[in-house]
């Protein structure tokens, strides 16, 4: 059985988190991530110990995280409602251990928290599209594209910003109240996702063109003055 590193439970969590330039979280949500995941791997240190002994790796927890959020999709067609919505439970459980696990490991890494994410947005995107279908009007069909394609544009501009120093000061992220929403519809009947889609695309879409301009004005234009010796552009700053 091999051996495991010597760590103290306040250490488990360490900083790495903060040196993930790329990765998609806002200026002061990263905070509260950083935060959280020192909580968490305070209170799972046993399991994380566990799951080290048995060299399970983090990427293999996103892996199994994304393999049950996708489960809900044919689940749901097949009628298994309950089931369904305990797969997606599993998945959200699942998605806040792997960054635990990967600290506590010695692993974090910009790669691992690009993996994560794009899992996060695989699960997010197969989610309402189920919801989609089964609600069947032009309505809830306008609502979740909008939500997917531009949640996934907000996430995507947020990593750019963060790699380029100019991150987001906040962000939303709905995922948890759709899929909360959507799991209330499939129990009792409500019409309940359909407004809190409506209000995360109002927000999105105004993180999106905040974005787009924070972007747009870092990269140089036509006016941009030269790099003394080169034939480039010299960035402006925001």
């Amino acid at each position: 059985m091999p051996t495991l590193p010597d760590k103290q439970t306040t250490n488990v969590a360490n900083d790495a988190a903060t040196r993930l330039s790329a990765d998609c979280y806002s200026d002061g949500e990263r905070k509260w991530m950083v935060f959280g995941q020192r909580l968490r791997a305070i209170v799972l240190q046993p399991l994380l110990q566990l799951l080290s002994v048995f060299r399970v790796s983090p990427d293999t927890i996103t892996l199994l995280s994304a393999i049950a959020g996708l489960a809900f999709v044919p689940l749901v067609f097949a009628d298994y409602v309950k089931t369904a919505i305990g797969m997606l439970v599993i998945h959200v459980l699942l998605d806040g251990l792997d960054g635990p696990l990967a600290r506590y490991q010695d692993r974090a890494s910009a790669r691992g928290s690009f993996t994560d994410t794009c899992a996060d947005q695989l699960v997010v995107t197969a989610v309402t599209i189920t919801w989609m279908i089964g609600a069947s009007t032009k309505v809830a069909v306008v609502a979740g594209s909008i939500f997917i394609v531009v949640y996934a544009l907000v996430v995507a501009m947020a990593m750019v910003r963060n790699a380029m120093e100019i991150p987001y000061s906040w962000l939303v992220r709905p995922r948890f109240m759709v899929y909360a929403a959507v799991a209330i519809d499939l129990l009792f009947h409500w019409q309940s996702t359909l407004p809190i889609l409506a209000i995360c695309d109002v927000v999105l879409l105004w993180k999106a063109l905040t974005g787009f301009r924070a972007l747009r004005q870092r990269i140089p234009g036509p006016d941009a003055e030269p790099k003394q010796g080169q034939g480039g552009s010299q960035s402006t700053t925001v």
